[in-house]
Formats: C-alpha cells, structure tokens, sequence
C-alpha cells in the first residue's frame, strides 16, 4: 500500500544574510527590505522557523555585530537591560540576583544551556510566543521597551506590547534595542512555572513582583501570567485586591482565586485542560505572591 510522503524540511530557503555594525546600517536594511526581512538576535526562535520553512525572510539582518545592545546596569533608579543580553548573562548577573531575583529566576528555567546562552531576551520578547517567560516577567515588572527605527525611538508599556499569539506591537522597521524598569524599595519579586517536562514552555507560569509601605502593606504589586490566554497577561484584578492591604494568607488566595478566573487558557492535549490550567493558575500565584512576600520581609 502506498502511504502518502510526509516531507520535513530542515534546511531553510535560501535569503541574503546582512550584518550590520550600527543601528543606522540596521535601519537602511530594514528601510529598503521592509517586510521581506527579519532581524536575527540570538536565533533560538527564527532558526527552526526557517529550517521548518514556517518562515522563509528573502532577508536575515543579523544584528549582533551592534555594539551597546548587550548590558545589565542600574541608572538612575531604574534597571536596564539590552536587548541582545543572552538569558545566561542574566541568569547570571549579581545586579539582578540582588535588586530583581525574578529575572535571573526565569532566565534560569528557559531551555537548555545552548538556548540559555545563544537566545536573547529582546529575540524572546519579539517573537511574543505566549508560552514564554519573559512576558509574564515583564508585564509583573511593569516594563517598558525601546524601540528604535530611522524615524526615531519610542517606549512602548509592557501592557501594550503583546498584540496576539506571536504578534508584538513593533512596526516593520523598528529594532527593540532594551528594556528598562524601576525597583522600589522594600519591594520582592518571584517567578514559578508548571512544566510539563524539565526545560519545557510553560503549562502555565506566574510572575509577580510586590513592594510594601512603611506599614507592611502592600504599595505596588505586579502580577504577569504565561500560557494561560493568547498572549502573556497581566492580572490587573487581582493586583486591585491586593492593593493597599496588608498581604495576609487570606488576601493572598482571594488575590490568586481572581487570577485564575480573569485568565483565558484553552484546552491542550499536551498540556492539559483549560479547568486545570485555571486551578494551577491559582495554586502558583499564591506560591508566587507568598514568596515574593517573604523576600521582601527578610529584607526588612
């Protein structure tokens, strides 16, 4: 009997490969290939793309030979990060392990160490896969991402960036060169994920970032959530809860109840039901939120 041929491409197209040593040589790629083109940064996402010929750019700007998109630094009160920082780089940073353990704490749960040290963070951000931790880290951090064309630069809020699944709010000839934030004072942070298998995307995954007041309540809180609707969310209800009171269990699981019920997963033959990814959203934004708590108190 003859069975019909199944054909697996792992060789991508063929395309012209560029790259640039500053953004304004970036910017004259970008300007005349438009949309025929794609920005290269650490490959994780857009190399299997291409070998599976789900994507197939007649262009490819490599970006890394740009100097300056590669830092981790404190300026101003605000933390800053390139976008071309490898997730180990931030994995690994001292800066971020002492003012925000929840980046060096998802970095950690990405991948495998060859993902870990060749992807980037601003390729994660872009790709806008919703499984993927950085969103929910950056929503709970409040972010805000520079983007940069010929025509010049604007911030966009973390809130906004995320358009769909694998659609972030960048225009075709825009490169996002950073991300900064700030960190209050007595403030914690905490990033948990349920992993179907170890170095997995997330089945869900929960990100939260709080500061209390000189009175041990709650001043800010941030709440981000993976894998749970089209794009990363931020669970802006049940941050309402929390605010301004003291973070008690009690206060905690209402906090978490809300979150579940504000998200929007779906059903996934690998990854469970949308019933059970709403009950685990629940279960780790309370793990989230308590131990972002407990770091705050051991700061005190």
């Amino acid at each position: 009997m003859n069975r019909p041929s199944l054909k697996i491409f792992l060789i991508p197209r063929s395309f012209e490969y560029a790259s640039p040593t500053s953004l304004e040589e970036a910017f004259s790629y970008l300007d005349e290939y438009g949309q025929d083109s794609k920005i290269l940064a650490g490959g994780q996402s857009l190399i299997p793309l291409m070998k599976l010929r789900l994507a197939s750019p007649k262009y490819v700007i490599d970006i890394n030979r740009i100097p300056d998109l590669d830092y981790i630094r404190e300026n101003n009160g605000w933390i800053e990060v390139g976008a071309l920082t490898r997730h180990h780089a931030i994995e690994t940073s001292q800066l971020l392990k002492r003012r925000v353990p929840i980046m060096p704490e998802a970095a950690a749960m990405i991948g495998d160490p060859q993902i870990r040290n060749n992807g980037t963070i601003g390729g994660a951000l872009v790709h806008a896969d919703p499984s993927a931790d950085w969103g929910a880290v950056i929503m709970a951090l409040r972010a805000e991402l520079r983007m940069v064309s010929s025509a010049g630069e604007r911030m966009v809020e973390s809130d906004k960036f995320f358009v769909d699944t694998l659609a972030a709010a960048t225009k075709r000839n825009e490169i996002l060169t950073g991300i900064k934030f700030q960190v209050m004072e007595k403030s914690g942070s905490s990033y948990v994920k349920l992993e179907r298998k170890t170095q997995d995307f997330a089945t869900v995954g929960v990100a939260a970032q709080i500061a209390l007041n000189d009175f041990g309540a709650c001043e800010s809180v941030g709440i981000g959530l993976a894998s749970v609707a089209s794009t990363s969310i931020r669970a802006s209800k049940a941050e309402e809860v929390l605010a301004g009171k003291e973070l008690t269990k009690a206060a905690i699981e209402e906090a978490a109840i809300v979150a579940s019920n504000e998200c929007s997963p779906s059903d996934d033959v690998l990854r469970g039901s949308a019933r059970y990814k709403r009950a685990m959203v629940k279960v780790l934004t309370e793990r989230a939120l308590t131990h972002a708590v407990s770091r705050v108190k051991k700061e005190m």
